[in-house]
Formats: C-alpha cells, structure tokens, sequence
C-alpha cells in the first residue's frame, strides 16, 4: 500500500508493534525442551491480547499462527507438538497479522541458547545485511540494485542467497506490489521503490542452497541442496530518506 493520510500510518504502526512485539517476546520465551506448538500458542496469546488476527492463517488457512523453522528447515515450519527445542538450535519465528484492516510482518532468526553448532555467524550475516539493505532504501532507488547489495554482502562472508524467496508490499492485504523484492539482482526488473509505500524486506542467507524444496507437509521449505538459512525481516514506509522501520520494537539489532 502507499501511506496517503495519517489514519493510514497510525494504523500500520499499530499492526506492526503488535507483531514486532509478539515475536520479540517468543524469541525471549523460548527454551530447550519446549514444543514449537506450545512457542505457537504463546506467540497465539499475545496477539489476541492486541486483537490481531494470524495473516498466515487468514490468508492461506495455515495450521498455525506464527511459523517455526527449526535448524535445516528454512521457513514455513508448521508448529507441532512433536517438535522439540534443543540448546543450540536455528530457530526462524516468522509473525505477520492483521489487525483493523492493516496488515504487517516481521520474522527473525535465532540461536536457541549455546551457540554449540556455531550457527551464530550466518544469523549475524543475516541481520548486517538487512540493516545496510534497508540504510539504502530510498524512494527512486531500483529495486534489483537493492537484490545486488544483498547478494554481494552474502558472498562477502561466503553464504548464498535464497533466489525463490523474496520481500513483498504488504498494508491492506498480506502479499501485495511491489512483490518479489528478491535477494539478487534480476537484470530485468526495472522497477524502482516508491515514496510512502509499504514493503516488508527479507533476507534469506544461506551456507549451501540457492533454491528451495516443499516437503510433503505442503508447507515447510527447506534448501535443494541442504545447509542452513537465516531469515530477518522488517516492515518499512519508504520515504526520500531513512525509511520509517514500523516493527523496530522486534529489537532486532539490539
């Protein structure tokens, strides 16, 4: 969407605190030996108490209503009762929701206690590059030279990029234009950021794949060729200078 009128912005902001917070606190609230689906359910609560519905669950009727990947699966996990956290664990949480007719998404990805798979060196990739990707956002600037900057930066500290994953427009529905905001550069992609629009910027770094394969849940990607991903994504309002970050109270870079 493009923010036209202050209703619009407050309404936004009030989306993405709500999801920024939920997913700050399941990051906080998770612990070895605890199910995805008990980390769901809390995650459940907390954006009830805010009257925000689950997007995923809206729009695609998922069974969940955060996603929760765990180590080799890389987004979309469904939670589940037979799936338990252990120390060292890569956890990607994933919130995005609807409230009053606003929509928002955030998602991050963590180290479950010790790092003792030393996992902590591609989540940290993940979040130094979503910080200089959206430093550079400015209404006019392409959108494929944003997907170059991403790519660059992986390969700098030697991972991959996710090429069937991207960022999205998002405000009045989950998914909207621009969509496709890709993590490399697409040489036939000439369109440029807008001043006032919402989009939600992801990264997906990799250590081994470059696509993505659904397993047999029809909902969990994991990569074509193995390894490990980390996500990190913010909701932004594009402007001609630093864009507005709607879900900074993620604390993301805290």
């Amino acid at each position: 969407m493009s923010i036209s009128k202050e209703s619009e912005l407050i309404g936004m902001q009030k989306v993405s605190d709500a999801v920024a917070y939920t997913l700050k606190e399941m990051k906080n609230y998770a612990k070895p030996g605890m199910t995805t689906k008990a980390l769901d359910a809390f995650g459940a609560s907390i954006l009830k108490d805010f009257g925000a519905n689950s997007a995923p669950f809206m729009t695609y009727n998922f069974p969940g209503w955060t996603c929760i990947s765990v180590n080799n699966e890389f987004c979309h996990g469904i939670p589940s009762d037979k799936k338990i956290l252990k120390e060292g664990d890569l956890i990607n949480i994933d919130v995005s929701a609807e409230l009053d007719g606003f929509w928002s998404d955030n998602g991050s990805s963590f180290v479950l206690g010790e790092d003792i798979h030393q996992h902590q060196k591609l989540v940290d990739a993940s979040k130094e590059i979503l910080l200089k990707a959206i430093n550079n956002i400015r209404g006019g600037v392409k959108i494929a030279d944003l997907g170059h900057l991403m790519e660059t930066e992986a390969k700098k500290r030697g991972y991959k990029v996710i090429k069937d994953l991207g960022g999205h427009g998002i405000g009045r529905s989950l998914h909207e234009q621009p969509d496709e905001l890709l993590n490399y550069k697409n040489r036939f992609d000439h369109r440029r950021f807008k001043k006032n629009s919402v989009v939600a910027i992801e990264t997906f770094i990799s250590t081994a794949s470059s696509h993505t394969v659904q397993q047999h849940d029809g909902w969990t990607l994991v990569g074509n060729r193995g390894g490990f991903m980390a996500q990190h994504e913010h909701t932004i309002v594009v402007t001609d200078a630093k864009p507005i970050i709607l879900t900074a109270k993620n604390e993301l870079w805290d």
